[in-house]
């Protein structure tokens, strides 16, 4: 229903351009629903990975009102900060339940817990988990820096031995943190964080990655046009053989 203005493959990626954020959220999640659907149909269950940060609110708010049977999904997240509980306005624990998770009421939700007494122990429980569920499909996002969830490229591994690992931020992806509003200060935003690895999100069956917003637009041009490496950690996705990216014109600004 919703088509792009410009579709094109860059090595093994989809890229699709919409004319509007509307538009792109709305084709973005009906692309997730049928993925899901068609993971229920085939295995009884879905298991689903969703992102956060501000450039995710238009596909939540288009997937809440998609026809998908919530019950029979298993939600997984990418990161979490340490040391702030779930009830802090930046917690990414709490923006999924604000965001979409108290609305549709998923079967099982898998959270990272970043305040946890023992990030060790939580590391290895995630980690199980995610080892006995094959995700289906995992909704993801581009940082400016071009990090994956909190892959930034000082701590990007294309080669993890991991699934979830302690990361540093980078400066860039910390003031990326502060721009968007989550935290006063950049004293504020934490240093650390806990954070699915790169092989981990490569791991999914498909991956579905929404990036509007022109101030992305650098990031995009270098996921697509620079070479492969972990300078722009998203540009491995042009490795995956079913990773798709939504882009609104603001984003695609540098690449058409």
């Amino acid at each position: 229903m919703y088509q792009p203005t410009k579709y094109f493959q860059m090595d093994k990626l989809h890229v699709s351009i919409f004319q509007d954020l509307w538009e792109m959220g709305h084709a973005a999640a009906e692309f997730v629903a049928q993925h899901v659907f068609t993971a229920i149909q085939e295995r009884g269950n879905a298991n689903l990975i969703l992102a956060t940060g501000t450039s995710q609110f238009s596909f939540l708010e288009a997937i809440k009102l998609k026809k998908i049977d919530w019950e029979r999904i298993n939600v997984f997240h990418l990161d979490e900060y340490i040391g702030i509980s779930e009830q802090h306005p930046a917690s990414f624990r709490k923006y999924l339940k604000d965001r979409i998770l108290d609305h549709v009421k998923p079967g099982k939700i898998f959270f990272l817990n970043g305040d946890t007494d023992n990030l060790h122990e939580e590391i290895g429980h995630y980690e199980a988990l995610l080892t006995s569920h094959q995700i289906d499909i995992s909704c993801i996002g581009i940082g400016e820096n071009g990090h994956i969830a909190f892959n930034d490229p000082p701590v990007a591994d294309f080669d993890d031995p991991h699934l979830v690992k302690i990361v540093e931020l980078d400066e860039a992806c910390r003031r990326q943190q502060l721009g968007e509003g989550w935290f006063p200060t950049l004293e504020d935003v934490p240093r650390e964080a806990l954070s699915l690895t790169i092989p981990a999100i490569m791991s999914s069956r498909v991956i579905s990655c929404f990036v509007p917003e022109e101030r992305k637009s650098a990031a995009v041009f270098n996921t697509l046009h620079n070479e492969i490496s972990t300078a722009c950690p998203a540009s491995i996705l042009r490795g995956h053989p079913n990773a798709f990216l939504w882009l609104d014109q603001a984003a695609a600004s540098k690449i058409v």
